[in-house]
């Protein structure tokens, strides 16, 4: 057996996933060119069974990546890391085989292009289906090289993943000609490859020096409660505990002047839309505005439950209390306070499947009762149709829920609102100590460079951190530590072209990738 192959799929998923483990992103510039000497390899040979067998090197190399980057979800769930690291490994490998098949059919060009177009709409759709997973959209490896990035205001995060694409398959063309066929490489090539790896590098630095926040600034308040997911947050530590905790980190800034406070991801728990005004917590919070800071407001997480009294208003999500004549839907939730009365609520949409909802729920509606309790509630969660945003004073804030602070498509739905400013709401002790949260929070400064908007970010066991809008990490808090932080953040109005424009390289992709699909067909077909 040829075990170089094997060890260049190991070493291609290696490359991949340090980016994710702290490494420079810059990996993933060279980290594909591996896979494609295999394709390579075999594409010369016309064997019936090589396609399976360089579709298994393939799987070899996107399994690693998967599992080196995202095993963690194992804590929380570990079936469910089991089925998300070899889905995706699958799903990833698809794409490779398909750039394989078409190396046997078409033109190495052609493979080149449709491999890119193919990669890029698999990633388009990792946003938006039953089993979405962007976590390793291949842009998302640069969330700790900022400075290299700036130039997503302009593309989005899927801008980052055509760079690394383009990159490694120009690299590769350069180095088969040179290496595997002795050829020299012609200066025009060189510039081409040179242009295409640092120019971006070049336009960035530039766009990172140049660019100047507009002082506008907001006073908050990011409440770290630090409260364990599994011994206390939902079993152990009683409910009323937990709420006076977060009272009582909020009155250490009583002689501060405060805009607004944010409190995690399911902060408050068992809050009852429909009665809102009587429960005790909301009613605490009243009284600590009114007595300290009656212009703040307070943002926080909340678990919140929407009675039906009439069944025929229920949703398709709710569920029956236990005395069997009542419908409910139960909600991840960010709530709006301020001291004259004013409550609003925004209900998490972007769920994360297999933990809080069901994907395929029409079809696998039997399977519901197995879905991970990772909210205080088991069951697929009820959601709301679209993004809203908090209002107060002068401030317009949009509240992505944790989760869904990875979706830049969806986070340019708050800046469309009229979001002056992000604040993630989030809760990664169900990951322990491992990268998990890490990852959680670099993804959080490509929000930043997207929409040009300031990031604030509390979660319950760290780390919560003030982002500025070139995607600096200005201040942040120690992991598992009960504190607070104060800080100032800048507002901004202005849309930036993705905001406007959205994942028009997304759109374009697609439109590519089904005109060559369609060539590639009936190049098979005729051959």
């Amino acid at each position: 057996m040829n075990w170089k192959l094997p060890a260049l799929s190991v070493l291609s998923g290696l490359l991949l996933a340090l980016p994710w483990l702290g490494v420079s992103g810059l990996l993933l510039l060279v980290a594909f060119i591996p896979l494609f000497y295999i394709n390579n390899y075999f594409a010369e040979r016309k064997n019936a069974y090589v396609p399976i067998v360089f579709w298994g090197h393939a799987f070899l190399a996107m399994l690693v990546w998967n599992l080196a980057t995202t095993w963690w979800i194992g804590h929380a769930t570990l079936a469910g890391a089991i089925f998300a690291v070899f889905a995706n490994s699958l799903l990833m490998s698809l794409v490779w085989l398909l750039m394989h098949y078409a190396s046997r059919y078409k033109k190495e060009g052609f493979a080149g292009l449709i491999f890119i177009f193919a990669w890029l709409s698999f990633e388009k759709m990792h946003f938006h289906w039953e089993l979405a997973w962007p976590w390793l959209t291949l842009g998302n490896g640069f969330a700790n090289n900022v400075k290299l990035i700036q130039w997503y205001e302009f593309t989005g995060v899927l801008g980052g993943s055509l760079w690394v694409l383009i990159s490694n398959y120009l690299l590769w063309n350069v180095l088969k000609k040179w290496c595997l066929h002795k050829k020299c490489i012609s200066p025009f090539q060189i510039t081409i490859v040179a242009a295409f790896l640092f120019l971006p590098m070049a336009f960035s630095l530039f766009i990172y020096k140049n660019y100047d926040e507009e002082s506008d600034p907001v006073n908050i308040v990011l409440l770290q409660p630090n409260i364990d997911p599994y011994s206390d947050k939902f079993d152990g530590m009683p409910i009323w505990q937990q709420h006076n905790k977060l009272i009582a980190l909020a009155q250490n800034y009583t002689h501060q002047q405060v805009d607004l406070f944010v409190a995690p991801e399911t902060a408050l728990h068992n809050i009852w839309q429909n009665k809102v005004y009587d429960e005790d917590i909301v009613n605490q919070i009243w009284g600590f505005l009114d007595k300290k800071h009656p212009e703040a407001a307070f943002i926080t997480g909340a678990m919140t439950y929407r009675l039906y009294e009439d069944e025929n208003m229920a949703t398709p999500t709710a569920r029956r209390l236990k005395n069997g004549t009542e419908m409910y839907d139960a909600f991840n939730s960010a709530l709006y306070l301020n001291s004259n009365r004013e409550v609003a609520f925004y209900h998490k949409s972007m769920l994360v499947s297999g933990v809080e909802k069901m994907p395929f729920k029409r079809y696998l509606r039997f399977l519901e009762k197995f879905v991970v309790d990772l909210g205080g509630t088991t069951g697929t969660l009820a959601t709301q149709n679209e993004a809203v945003v908090f209002k107060h004073n002068n401030t317009t804030i949009g509240v992505p829920i944790c989760y869904e602070s990875v979706f830049g498509t969806y986070n340019r739905q708050f800046v469309l609102k009229g979001a002056e400013m992000l604040a993630v709401i989030t809760n990664d002790g169900w990951w322990r100590n491992t990268p998990g949260y890490r990852q959680h929070l670099s993804f959080s400064r490509i929000q930043a460079i997207q929409f040009r908007r300031s990031v604030v970010r509390s979660a319950n066991t760290g780390i919560s951190a003030f982002i500025n809008q070139k995607g600096d990490v200005q201040e942040q808090t120690p992991w598992w530590v009960e504190t607070s932080i104060f800080g100032k953040v800048n507002r901004n109005k202005k849309l930036t072209f993705y905001a406007r424009q959205g994942d028009y390289i997304a759109r374009g992709s697609i439109f590519m990738f089904l005109l060559m699909l369609l060539a590639l067909v009936v190049g098979a077909v005729r051959k």
